[in-house]
């Protein structure tokens, strides 16, 4: 038994240094593999120091292509903050091309009709121009008028809004805008500004003026109103229905209303034929014009539309309308209306033209003879035909 426990004692303490060394080794393992680590590491760094230093060698050539990127894979990554502005955002030529041009001003086209300082002539009825140029030329026809007086300095009149003196100027100052409705103080400035002018010489067939100093005939149309002279001639020559003809329903001149095609026809006529007008009645209108509408016309200006007729291929109508069965009395009249009309002052005999005045033998001082204006249906422009409608119409 003694023989056996040294031998035990010596099993157990070998096995217990057994198991202190395989610890141990245990433990040493991982720190062998950090150091092993860090020694790869050291070795991987100086080899690429050395490469690097050998740039321009054979074999740091090669080591520094085989570390380069994939080009392939190189361009499939996006490069953010690399982007250059011309490749972000790309701006094809056509769209320069458009901006540049946008910001261009296109060069001003030269009107084919031009007089004075207007550039939409044009726009008028081909067979009215040659009249506008003629008027204009003559700087006769005025759309800037003076500016309006202000309403405290008026005449007293209730009336508001539309029959306070407003300036009647373009947007535009290059434009007359020809197609537009004339105005009741427009065409009275117009009426005594050419016939004075046509007549410069012949005190006896001018208008005169009206003067401030006279009771105003119009309740709305002050002495401090810049169109009041032209309104206040014509109203006291008779040209324009007022109390002083007797018309009890014209206390008003209503100024900035549009004229009607009847008034441009009844203000105008007795300038042409400076006698009385004939009696007139919607029957012998319509048999010597042919008016579909004669019986819409008031009875005043009926005997001027009939007074109109006995001109002739020189009436008023026919130079500003043309050819047409429908007057339309109450319909408002254009700019190049009235200055058709007042192109020319006189009877179917003797007359005188703007284009006279001018000194100029053009073709629109022959266009009235040229435009024939005989009108079938019952309106032949023959002067005994005229008369044998002034004699129906009683």
């Amino acid at each position: 038994m003694h023989e056996g426990r040294p031998i035990l004692r010596f099993g157990i303490f070998s096995t217990g240094v057994m198991t202190r060394h395989s610890l141990n080794d245990r433990l040493r393992l991982p720190l062998a593999k950090k150091t092993a680590r860090k020694a790869l590491f050291s070795g991987l760094l100086t080899s690429l120091l050395v490469v690097a230093g050998c740039s321009g060698s054979k074999l740091g050539n090669s080591v520094g292509k085989s570390l380069e990127p994939d080009p392939q894979l190189a361009e499939q990554a996006p490069v953010e903050g690399n982007k250059t502005p011309e490749a972000a955002s790309p701006t094809p030529a056509s769209a320069t091309d458009n901006k540049t041009q946008g910001t261009t001003k296109p060069a001003a086209e030269t009107p084919k009709v031009k007089a004075g300082d207007y550039t939409d002539l044009e726009k008028a009825p081909d067979e009215i121009q040659p009249y506008l140029v003629d008027l204009i030329d003559l700087d006769l026809l005025k759309v800037r008028p003076p500016k309006a007086q202000p309403a405290s300095e008026s005449n007293g009149s209730s009336t508001e809004g539309a029959n306070k003196a407003k300036p009647t100027t373009p947007a535009n100052p290059d434009e007359f805008r020809p197609n537009q409705a004339i105005t009741r103080r427009e065409y009275a400035r117009w009426l005594l500004a050419v016939n004075n002018r046509f007549y410069a010489g012949q005190s006896n067939r001018k208008v005169r003026p009206g003067v401030t100093s006279s009771t105003p005939v119009f309740k709305d149309l002050s002495t401090s109103d810049p169109d009041f002279s032209a309104v206040q001639g014509l109203a006291e020559a008779g040209i324009i229905p007022s109390p002083l003809t007797g018309s009890s329903t014209t206390l008003t001149f209503r100024p900035n209303a549009s004229l009607t095609r009847q008034d441009l026809l009844l203000w105008k006529v007795p300038l042409d034929t400076r006698q009385p007008l004939p009696q007139a009645t919607p029957a012998a209108v319509q048999e010597a014009w042919g008016f579909q509408d004669a019986a819409k016309v008031e009875p005043r200006a009926l005997q001027s539309v009939l007074a109109d007729y006995q001109n002739g291929d020189f009436a008023n109508i026919r130079r500003a309308f043309g050819y047409t069965t429908l007057f339309q009395p109450t319909k408002a009249a254009t700019r190049a209306e009235a200055a058709a009309v007042l192109w020319r002052f006189g009877n179917s005999t003797e007359g005188i033209t703007a284009a006279e005045v001018l000194g100029t033998a053009t073709g629109s001082q022959q266009e009235p003879e040229a435009n024939n204006g005989v009108q079938s249906g019952g309106q032949n422009s023959g002067q005994n035909n005229s008369q044998n409608g002034t004699q129906n119409g009683g």
